[in-house]
């Protein structure tokens, strides 16, 4: 099919609020080798792309400016060493950057197929969460069934897609969220239980969930003095995995609790990683994950739907703190 030269896409000039997020005229990329051009029917809204508007998130080195990390769309046309027979596939796919536009270059390992389970809607809202719970949960905090797991941001789009892994997967999962309708909406999306953390203290009501014997896992996204405090609630032999640091880069933890309960403190940033490594993840993905979504067994939640050219209010939406899930864009 003839492309067209141009199209819309979401690259403001400078750092700035929601309205800087105004539809320019971009021309459209080549896929290089190993790459894939999608013709964008969604793209998913995250964290880090309202701190990038902000200017403080910059797009790692050969990133895009245009703004977006996960995209759902057919394959329009394939770089060298990509396979003929992946045109007109329906894929999604997390990208280093470029989802808010009407095309989109992706590393064709990063791909996953769309299956007629889900809309392409839900498909562009599940690569991000879906590869970084994975990634540092089962990963890093090598999960295991019938542990359990405490998760910070409880209806987050993370927070959501760690229930569902939670359920899937047989850990026993308890969230924070905050306020009470949020902790009701978390219970109903699958948390076993939900803390107000405005309300309650959290340390003490996972200590009184587990009967005192701590969690096996905390996935953190909050850093600052929530790091103490988690280290409180994880049992021996515990893991503490760190992905964001909402409330400071800096933390002051107690050496000898550590070494007492021989706890793992870890982490990670995904955005930055090679593309070989985000390859080997969604393989590892396809391969364990993807028949729960070929089920319908697996979807993302949906908080709310903007079109491309609404992308100023989708992020405001997220920077509200009221969604319940994932927010999308939509590409006409």
């Amino acid at each position: 099919m003839a492309l067209p030269e141009t199209m819309l896409a979401i690259d403001p000039e400078a750092p700035g609020g929601p309205e800087v997020l105004v539809p320019v005229s971009r021309p459209v990329p080549t896929p290089g080798r190993g790459e894939v051009l999608v013709k964008v029917a969604a793209a998913g809204v995250n964290r880090p792309e309202v701190m990038q508007r902000k200017g403080q998130y910059p797009p790692p080195p050969g990133a895009p400016s245009i703004l977006g990390m996960e995209i759902a769309g057919k394959v329009v046309a394939v770089g060298e060493d990509v396979p003929r027979e992946m045109l007109g596939t329906p894929v999604c796919a997390l990208i280093a950057g470029g989802a808010y536009a009407e095309y989109a270059v992706a590393p064709y390992g990063q791909c996953l197929p769309v299956p007629p389970a889900i809309t392409m809607i839900e498909a562009a809202a599940i690569p991000e969460t879906l590869f970084t719970v994975w990634s540092n949960v089962f990963e890093r905090a090598y999960a295991t069934e019938g542990e359990w797991i405490l998760v910070h941001g409880g209806t987050s789009g993370i927070g959501t897609m760690a229930i569902h892994l939670a359920n899937l997967f047989g850990l026993k999962i308890i969230v924070t969220a905050g306020s009470d309708d949020k902790c009701e909406a978390a219970r109903r999306i699958g948390a076993d239980h939900a803390i107000n953390y405005k309300t309650e203290d959290f340390v003490a009501r996972v200590m009184e969930i587990t009967a005192g014997k701590g969690v096996n896992i905390v996935l953190d996204m909050v850093g600052g003095d929530y790091v103490p405090r988690n280290l409180q609630c994880l049992a021996e032999e515990g893991r503490h995995v760190s992905i964001a640091v909402q409330r400071g880069m800096q933390a002051t933890i107690p050496i000898f609790e550590i070494m007492r309960k021989r706890l793992v403190l870890t982490g990670s940033t995904l955005r930055p990683r090679s593309v070989e490594f985000k390859s080997l993840l969604a393989d590892e993905l396809h391969r364990i994950v993807w028949p729960f979504v070929a089920e319908g067994r697996l979807k993302p939640v949906i908080d709310a739907v903007f079109p491309l050219a609404d992308a100023a209010g989708a992020h405001a939406r997220m920077e509200s703190g009221e969604h319940v899930g994932k927010i999308v864009l939509t590409v006409e």
